[in-house]
């Protein structure tokens, strides 16, 4: 069979660069030829951003696997039934959703091959650079933050689908490329000696700001994060306790850890850089996706030209979820809004945007919910500046205090947990019963990272993805009659997808080895 793209892992090695000036803006090589471009540093720093540039699609948002197989697929949000939009792209959408996705669904593709070219271009960086002529302690901080991007990418991969081909070099021809799948084990070995590496090697924080560059506190929750997936626990508690001596701390209040005048901050431990300059397409704009179907959009964005929003109506706030806000807690009014607006036949106008706190709806007026975090008003419709988190100190104090929790030293874990409930204006948890604080502890990951794509994953690692998602399904089709009845038929091998069927038709070591169930 002929074979004209080698997505998977390999042979990506032209256009390495796709941004624009400055970090994870620079102009691209004019097609230079691999063997005329890794000379200099230079070339070397334009590569690795290169490579961080593909976090939007991976971890960021462009694409909209992130959200959709991250967030969608859980508890905390579902989609509007959008009939003017039936389309592949829309069906396949809400097919994740719904847990009827099979292994030709286009959103399950975009993330394998998101990663794998992300990890064939630091590959490329990581075999090409010894040979470089430049300084070696120049070279070694780019080497860790490869280590640090591949390891990144490679956790997300295995939580997803499982053992995947660990391709570790520089693909030169086709052949290379066709790699059977490793075992989960091994996947996470590489992730942890490429993590360790980086955060051995990479400088902490100096100061906030922070450029949006890997540290050695990112690779550090990198490494605690992949040891928690495992249940390593003592090794994840080490990690984070020393991530907690590194500077970092909560923003006050829970809201400003999302304002774009925030950005890089002293709770970001890692995020997606976004730039909302027009003209070097390096916008956010994964909001809109989020915002309801609407005949403009300024009312909730500000924005001009006050365009309909068509593509909205995903990732919409569960009324499941708003109910598992404790009373007085204030991420909610800061992570959940109403628009409302009036509806006429199928179009919904908007008016308004609402606090979602003691809302009730006007006579005459529809609302719709919308996650608020996310939304700040900017100048030019679809271009916004909003960077997206992948690690906040909130994360790694309420790793600590799940780690902590599940070594018995319950305890020790309360003041952790308690500093993420007091920013939030909640009492302490007081209980030591490790039952219960574990609990507290996942209810409170769920209230404080809703709609950052970590439901999904954490529902899984703590085996609690089928029991919560089918009864979840039982509530929406109740909420939502027109639910399709085969939805939410979720089984084991639902905790991971599929690799994608072109996958495993364009690489023949692939083949026969699919997952469970499809």
């Amino acid at each position: 069979m002929k074979r004209k793209h080698i997505f998977t892992i390999g042979l990506l090695l032209i256009g390495l660069v796709s941004c624009k000036k400055g970090f994870l803006n620079l102009s691209p090589p004019d097609r230079d030829s691999t063997a005329s471009f890794f000379k200099t540093e230079s070339d070397f720093q334009q590569a690795l951003s290169g490579a961080y540039d593909i976090l939007r699609n991976s971890h960021g948002n462009a694409s909209s696997s992130a959200w959709d197989m991250g967030e969608m697929r859980s508890d905390n949000t579902h989609f509007d039934l959008n009939e003017q939009n039936r389309g592949v792209g829309a069906l396949q959408l809400e097919d994740v959703s719904k847990f009827t996705d099979d292994a030709v669904n286009g959103n399950t593709q975009s993330k394998w091959i998101a990663n794998f070219s992300a990890i064939s271009k630091v590959n490329s960086i990581i075999d090409r650079l010894p040979a470089a002529n430049f300084e070696n302690n120049l070279k070694t901080p780019i080497l860790a933050e490869a280590k640090f991007l591949r390891a990144l990418w490679y956790l997300d991969l295995v939580q997803y689908y499982g053992g995947v081909p660990l391709q570790l070099h520089e693909v030169t021809k086709e052949s290379e490329a066709s790699l059977p799948r490793s075992s989960v084990e091994s996947i996470y070995a590489q992730i942890e000696a490429d993590a360790v590496e980086a955060a051995e090697t990479l400088s902490p924080v100096s100061g906030f700001p922070q450029s949006g560059r890997a540290t050695a506190g990112a690779a550090k929750t990198l490494l605690a994060h992949a040891y928690l997936v495992q249940k390593k626990y003592a090794q994840a508690e080490k990690q984070l306790k020393e991530v907690t001596q590194m500077g970092y701390g909560l923003n006050m209040p829970y809201a400003t850890a999302f304002s774009p005048a925030n950005k890089n901050s002293k709770e970001s431990i890692f995020e997606i850089q976004y730039l909302s300059t027009v003209g070097l397409g390096q916008e956010s704009r994964f909001i809109y996706n989020w915002l309801p179907v609407a005949a403009g959009v300024n009312v909730m964005t500000g924005s001009l030209p006050n365009s309909p929003n068509s593509n909205g109506g995903y990732n919409v706030p569960s009324i499941n979820l708003i109910h598992a806000y404790e009373s007085n807690d204030q991420r909610l009014d800061a992570s959940i809004a109403i628009v409302e607006g009036v509806l006429s036949g199928n179009t919904f106008t908007a008016e308004s945007v609402k606090s979602i706190v003691g809302y009730t709806l006007p006579p005459g007026k529809t609302g719709r919910r919308v996650i608020k975090k996310f939304l700040h008003p900017h100048a030019v419709t679809g271009n916004t500046d909003e960077n997206f988190p992948v690690y906040r100190y909130s994360d790694v104090l309420l790793m600590l205090a799940e780690a902590l929790n599940e070594q018995n030293k319950s305890g020790e874990a309360l003041p952790f947990l308690n500093q993420v409930r007091n920013r939030a204006g909640l009492l302490d948890a007081t209980s030591t019963d490790q039952t219960t604080l574990r609990t507290v502890i996942a209810h409170e990951r769920r209230i404080e990272f809703a709609f950052e794509n970590k439901r999904w994953l954490d529902l899984v690692r703590t085996n609690q993805a089928v029991p919560v998602m089918n009864a979840y399904g039982v509530e929406l089709k109740i909420l939502l009659p027109n639910t399709n009845p085969n939805a939410f038929n979720v089984t084991p091998n639902r905790l991971i997808f599929p690799i994608p069927r072109i996958e495993m038709e364009r690489n023949v070591a692939l083949s026969g080895n699919q997952n469970p169930g499809y």
